[in-house]
This record gives structure tokens, sequence and C-alpha cells, in this order.
């Protein structure tokens, strides 16, 4: 008899639809929680562990292949002005599908429940004390080591340009240091792939406790919301990114055919983080060089996340309409700036998109305690932008190597890119 053997995006999706239905049989169990949450916690602690030697040591070595200053320079600066860019569309394209959809008017705000969002309350306070001085001169670490056990991803980053181009400055006395990081990112891509074996059971227990947790029940009240969401970030993806891909010369559809496990993986645990090593992996494999995809897409983390801040501008809408509160398109233009602002300067805050709401309404005039009603469904919203992120940055990866003139999908991946 042959022996069937899944494919591990197969295994994922076996995971996501089994977490789907047993959290829905055990929906409003804390038993059935608290036995799911560790297999899930599990995962998650797994990813996280490995997460900052693969950023570290991939940037490290990537940089110092680069070689000079001039050109890291060049390519943070193409970097930045696309996550800004692709940044400004999102937003627009979130704020034309509130205005045409217009979610939030019409609803009854007495069948809404309202759920607890102090702890978002207090750190956006923390951040409002914030200048923009202040948040530039964090992502200079005082520690490197201290950087890497908060795992703040700017700092590390920033750290690890800084060595790699030391690096490669000491020429020859440096490449047992270079040999060693080389290692050491082949080492950890290794444990990754160890560890996404565990995947499947990891995505079949978080995805059922959200389930269990949330429910669809809970949709129901605001799924005009949810709706407009999901359609917006479909047709972002499809459309928007598909569009830029194509300009580019890569089929949207088959890039996402080839990061299909990490798009079930992101969407069914709401974590970026799970699928950073493999999505770097896969893209030097498309074609992006390895110094361009290992520093772009750690990077992209912080400043290219276009379904949040797609998210966040329909969200800010809702709640003006939910209130009757008009907003005018002067008044729409500047919560666009804001937001692009606010979503770059809170990146790896916990609870980001909540906290760059609250901070975003305190500019604009609206009714914080407005994001109490949405709060209760913002996990089940919040696997769709992490996907929607993950997408993002996948393209960057290859949008930017094909600006620097360095795009070159191995012959394996050709039809990444489409017939002429």
């Amino acid at each position: 008899m042959k022996k069937i053997k899944l494919s591990l995006a197969t295994q994922i999706f076996i995971g996501l639809v089994l977490g789907i239905i047993v959290g829905g049989i055990f929906y409003g169990s804390p038993t059935a929680q608290s036995f799911l949450q560790p297999f899930g916690d599990l995962f998650i602690r797994l990813i996280k562990m490995i997460v900052v030697p693969i950023v570290l040591s991939s940037i490290i070595v990537a940089i110092a292949g680069v070689g000079d200053l001039k050109s890291v320079g060049k390519l943070g600066a193409k970097s930045l002005t696309y996550f800004i860019g692709m940044t400004l569309v999102a937003i627009a394209v979130g704020l034309i599908a509130a205005n045409i959809f217009q979610p939030g008017a019409g609803l009854n705000m007495d069948k809404l429940e309202q759920s607890d969002i102090s702890k978002y309350v207090d750190t956006s306070e923390e951040q409002e004390g914030k200048s923009i001085a202040d948040t530039l001169l964090h992502i200079v670490p005082t520690n490197p080591i201290q950087a890497m056990v908060e795992g703040d991803m700017l700092a590390i980053i920033f750290f690890a340009v800084v060595f790699g181009l030391g690096i490669a400055a000491i020429g020859e006395k440096g490449k047992p240091v270079l040999r060693f990081f080389e290692g050491m990112a082949n080492a950890m891509f290794y444990v990754t792939n160890l560890f996404m074996k565990y995947a499947p059971i990891g995505v079949f227990a978080l995805i059922g406790v959200t389930i269990s947790k949330y429910g669809f029940a809970s949709l129901i009240p605001l799924g005009k919301l949810a709706l407009t969401v999901y359609g917006t970030m479909i047709f972002f993806v499809i459309v928007v990114l598909g569009l830029l891909a194509k300009f580019v010369g890569i089929n949207i559809f088959k890039l996402l055919k080839m990061i299909k496990e990490e798009l079930i993986l992101a969407f069914s645990t709401a974590s970026s983080e799970t699928v950073l090593p493999k999505i770097m992996d896969k893209m030097e494999k498309a074609g992006s060089p390895k110094h361009i995809a290992s520093f772009v897409i750690p990077t992209g983390y912080s400043f290219n996340l276009d379904g949040s801040v797609l998210y966040q501008a329909i969200a800010s809408l809702f709640i003006a309409q939910m209130y009757g509160i008009d907003l005018s398109i002067g008044t729409q233009i500047t919560l666009m700036l804001v937001l692009m602002v606010t979503s770059k300067g809170m990146a790896g805050v916990p609870g980001v998109s909540f906290v760059v709401l609250l901070a975003t309404f305190s500019t604009i005039g609206l009714p914080p305690e407005g994001l109490a009603f949405i709060a209760g469904i913002d996990r089940i919203l919040d696997m769709g932008r992490t996907a929607v992120n993950v997408v993002g940055n996948s393209l960057a990866a290859l949008v930017v190597a094909k600006w620097e003139g360095q795009f070159n999908p191995p012959v394996e991946v050709k039809n990444l890119q489409e017939a002429s």
C-alpha cells in the first residue's frame, strides 16, 4: 500500500480546519482553552527563540557581503522610499473602501458589547509622551545585548548593519567572525525547518483557542466591518500588489502559491514572526539577493505593515460613522498623514494597531472609547492583516531587488516571472 505524504502546507491547512471545528464545538469552554493554549504557546515560543539569532546573523553576513557604506545607504533609502509609498497607498485604499461601504453607518451601539481596552490606553499614553526624536534615538541601542533580549527588532537591525560594515572594513581579519555568523545563520535555518514540523499542531491549538474564545457569533453584529476589512485586503493584495508585481515582472498568484505555507501559518497564528525566517529564505530562492532579502524583510516588519495600516484607516472611519461624525476630505488627508507617522513611530509596541488608533484619534478628535466596540473581534481581523503584511514584505524584497537591478530568479523558479 502506497504511503500518502502530505505537504507541510496541507498539514497546516488541516490543522487550521480541525482547530476551527474543535474551537466551534467547545465555544465558551475555559477548560478547552486552557488545554489547547500551551500547545499554541509552545510553537510561538519556539519561533521567537530563533528569530533574533536569524535576523542578527543574516543581516551581518549580508551587509559584510555588500561591503561599503554607500551601497548600504542606497539600499536603505530605496527600501524606506518603497515602504512609505506603499503605506500611503494602503491607507488611501482603506479610506476609499470605508467611504464607499460605510461599515459603521446606522449601527446600533446599544446592541454591541464593549471590551476592556485600558491596557492599550496606558501604552498609548506612554508612546504619546515620546517625540519623533526619541523614537529615532531608540533605534540606536545603548546595549545591543539588551536589545536582543527584549527582541527590539529595529535596534537589532541597526547594530547588525553597523557590525557587518565593521567586518567588511577590516578585510581578512574579519573573515573568522564572518564565518561564525554564516554558520549561525545556516544552523538557525536548519532549526527553523525542524520547528516547522510542529507547525500544524501549533496552528490547530492557536486557532482552536481563538474560535472557542470569540466564536463566529461575535462577528455577526460587526459583520459589515469584517466583510469590508477582508474584502478590501483581498482587493489590495490581488489588484494593488498584483499591479505592482506585474510592473516588475512577477505574477502575484505564483508568488502567493510560493508562500502559501507561510500565509496559512501567519493567518492562523496572527503573528508575522512565525514566518520571518522562511520568508527570508524563500525570497532569496525567488531571486532577491541575500543581502537585500535579509535587510528588507526584517526592516519591513517595522516599516511596511500594509495590512495593519489599511485596517487602521477603515477602523478610524468605522468609529466616526458609528458615532455620526462627518470627517471632511481635509480631515481624512490629515488622518492619512498621522497614521503614516504613528504607524512607523510605534513599530514593535504590543497591540500596535490599537495603540496607533488611540494616538491617531486624539489628533483628529474621534472618541477613543469607540475602540472598545471592535476590540472583541480584533483578533479575527488581526489574522487577515497579518497575512497581508507577509505578502507585502515578501513582494518588497523582490521589488527592491529589481529596483537595485539585482533581481535574478534561479532557473527552478523562473516561472515566478511572467512570460513576456
